[in-house]
């Protein structure tokens, strides 16, 4: 069984028992969310798409760490006018383990 859920504007394939990087969620470490954004669940050969989210359908995580991805630079310059400026950014992210997916 596995399910394709929405958090954080971005789309996710999770079957349980995957570990995957979330964008940041207020949640402590230990904790379990529900997440009810759920966009389709194969179970069984049946497959139920939401319009636009399958009703009764959650998928339960675990908060196992937060972190921050690797820093990503970004670099601007105008050409024959000595302008030049580096800056960085390092985009937070949440570890989370999926400890099952329920449908009612």
């Amino acid at each position: 069984m596995y399910a394709v859920i929405e958090t954080g504007g971005k789309q996710y394939k999770v079957q349980e028992g995957d570990i995957l990087n979330l964008e940041l969620l207020n949640a402590g470490i230990g904790d379990l969310v529900e997440i009810n954004k759920v966009l389709a669940v194969v179970k069984e050969g049946e497959f139920l798409v939401g319009k636009p989210h399958v009703e009764g359908a959650k998928a339960i995580v675990k908060v196992l760490e937060h972190g921050k991805d690797d820093k990503i630079l970004v670099f601007k310059y105008k050409p024959k006018k000595n302008y030049r400026k580096i800056r960085g950014h390092r985009q937070p992210f949440t570890k989370v383990a999926v400890e099952k997916i329920e449908i009612q």
